[in-house]
């Protein structure tokens, strides 16, 4: 599983409502076309998240293919419906056309860069049209981070949720539009599923046990500046200044965006190990990830994160 974060230029804050509708599209139909699953996301005015599983790669059949470009390419021009008619019937037979126009769609299925690229040029191109500007959109490649399933996957899915709720946007991720926790409540089948896999239960359970982890705290969003008070600061004493998993998800930790792998010890491990193999060589991005703790105290260090 990967977590994607993908910002705007200088980071402006482009994203109006309908913006964020026409991309939030794009990420489900690209989704489709490319044959990975979108377990949820979040779009705010100047970034977006989305967590997304790249399943085991299996044949594809032509007819499927078929599908997908059509889905993809909803309105074509006369000139590319035609040029679709004789790859079909060059398929049947095997020719070159057909063979060339498979292998160029193969390419492009099953791989975490390619969905994000084409749903980034995707929306810029429209982008750009709509509101009469030229040039790039984005700021730079999107930044990944390979997730571990189990806790660490429910956290990070967590965390994309209630970007949200950290804005001051809304008070319950289930009223923004443009989340996959909100497009999963309305009852859209594909963000239910994605929440499903996340958590390895049916949807009746898992409404209930993700509600329960995004509201874990009854914390107030980032715009709701305190004093700190009395009965607070025993608290943490008290607490030992350790934080739970629920208060840390509504803070602004740059660590679920920014760290190459996230999950257990022996994840990590193991994931180096086979980069090792392919390599000889161990990739610095992904050479160390932060535990919770040592984000708090300021210390990176390779080690466990998820217990």
């Amino acid at each position: 599983m990967y977590h994607c974060v993908t910002r705007t230029l200088n980071g402006e804050r482009l994203f109006i409502d309908l913006e964020r509708e026409l991309l939030r599209r794009q990420i489900w139909l690209v989704a489709d076309y490319c044959g990975v699953q979108v377990l949820t996301y979040a779009i705010l005015s100047n970034h977006f998240h989305v967590l997304v599983r790249v399943p085991k790669k299996e044949p594809i059949t032509d007819a499927e293919l078929l599908r997908r470009y059509s889905r993809m390419y909803p309105k074509p021009t006369d000139y590319q419906t035609a040029r679709l008619d004789l790859v079909r019937a060059q398929l049947q037979c095997n020719g070159a056309l057909g063979v060339q126009w498979r292998e160029r769609q193969l390419r492009q299925m099953g791989d975490v860069s390619t969905y994000l690229k084409l749903v980034k040029q995707r929306f810029s191109t429209g982008f750009n049209k709509r509101n009469q500007r030229f040039g790039t959109l984005w700021s730079e490649r999107f930044k990944s981070t390979l997730v571990e399933p189990g806790k660490a996957l429910r956290v990070v899915a967590a965390y994309i949720d209630l970007n949200p709720v950290r804005a001051g946007l809304v008070a319950d991720p289930k009223d923004y539009r443009f989340c996959g926790y909100a497009e999963a409540v309305a009852g859209r089948r594909e963000a239910i599923d994605g929440l499903c896999h996340v958590l390895g239960e049916k949807w009746e359970e898992t409404s209930a046990g993700y509600r329960m982890l995004l509201f874990g705290t009854a914390a107030e969003p980032l715009t709701n500046r305190r004093r700190i008070t009395e009965a607070a600061f025993q608290r943490v004493i008290a607490e030992g200044g350790k934080l739970s998993i629920t208060a840390l998800l509504r803070c602004r930790v740059r660590y679920f965006a920014d760290s190459g792998i996230l999950g257990s010890k022996a994840f990590v491990q193991a994931i180096n190990q086979r980069l090792r193999r392919q390599v000889r060589l161990e990739l610095p991005s992904l050479s160390f990830t932060h535990g919770l703790e040592d984000v708090f105290a300021g210390r990176r260090r390779r080690g466990t994160l998820f217990s």
